[in-house]
């Protein structure tokens, strides 16, 4: 196994004030930037297919990544994120190698996510997006040789081809093979359209939704501030409908009590004026 290369400057993030280097980056931190180079950098070269190191360093970078979350002196959540995102493409690059046909390699490189911050300050675009561009390229070319026929193992035709004088494909064969490219490229445009037709759709029913809910809520609020400014109007009158209720309630008290004083003073003298003139039965 070859020595890892001495770390790198990291470039800064965009908007984060980011410096070259962190003063208070921990040796995990470095460890994992120096390894992180390393393995964009065995990424970017021709590889043999039984290479194994690049996919257990990608999965020495998983397991540093998580420790570093873990730490207490983590560094911030955008570098932190930056981190996941490089090795999460990496670790994408490698399951798209994995797969049979280049067309799968092509569609699954398509939603791959590459870093968008230089790993190291020498880089002027980050390793990952170039890395995807070319693998990009590369997967296009192998589709487009598989459907013509122009790979390296077509292009050793049989023994007996050659001896028959039919040492290269024939033009109807070439047509053919441009037919099904078209084909399949057409295939994948027309999956494309439909996936933008079917978010465009979602987009529309959410933005409706939406409508719909602050239409609603609009209108609630509306019926509530009728309700609590009615509320407001009953209980200024019911107030004032109490005030004049107990001024009424007063008077009528006030002028019964007189009345009923005056009455019994009346019934008092006459029943004494009765008693004196009265005589006593024998």
């Amino acid at each position: 196994m070859k020595p890892l290369p001495p770390y790198p400057k990291m470039a800064p993030t965009e908007g984060a004030g980011y410096e070259p280097l962190r003063m208070a980056a921990s040796r995990l931190e470095l460890n994992l930037v120096r390894l992180l180079c390393r393995c964009e950098a065995m990424a970017a070269e021709k590889r043999d297919p039984e290479e194994w190191r690049l996919e257990k360093y990608v999965g020495a970078l998983e397991d540093m990544l998580q420790a570093l979350k873990a730490q207490a002196s983590r560094p911030a959540a955008e570098v932190l994120h930056e981190y996941a995102r490089k090795v999460d493409f990496l670790r994408g690059l490698l399951q798209a190698e994995k797969l049979a046909s280049s067309s799968e390699k092509a569609l699954a490189n398509q939603f791959l996510a590459p870093g968008r911050v230089p790993t190291s300050a020498r880089e002027r675009v980050p390793a990952t997006k170039t890395l995807h561009l070319q693998t990009r390229a590369r997967y296009a070319g192998e589709m487009r040789q598989e459907l013509l026929g122009t790979d390296s193992a077509g292009e050793r035709q049989p023994e007996a081809r050659k001896r028959s004088g039919l040492a290269g494909p024939r033009p109807t064969d070439k047509k053919q093979s441009a037919a099904e490219l078209d084909l399949v490229l057409r295939r994948q445009q027309d999956l494309q359209e439909k996936l933008a037709e079917e978010m465009l759709g979602l987009a529309r029913s959410l933005k409706t939704n939406t409508l719909a809910a602050q239409s609603v809520i609009k209108k609630d609020n509306q019926t509530l501030s009728h309700s609590l400014k009615m509320a407001d109007q009953n209980l200024e009158k019911l107030k004032t409908e109490s005030e004049r209720l107990e001024q009424h309630t007063q008077k009528s008290v006030n002028w019964l009590l007189w009345a009923m004083l005056i009455v019994v003073c009346f019934l008092f003298i006459s029943m004494i004026l009765f008693i004196r003139i009265v005589p006593k039965l024998k």
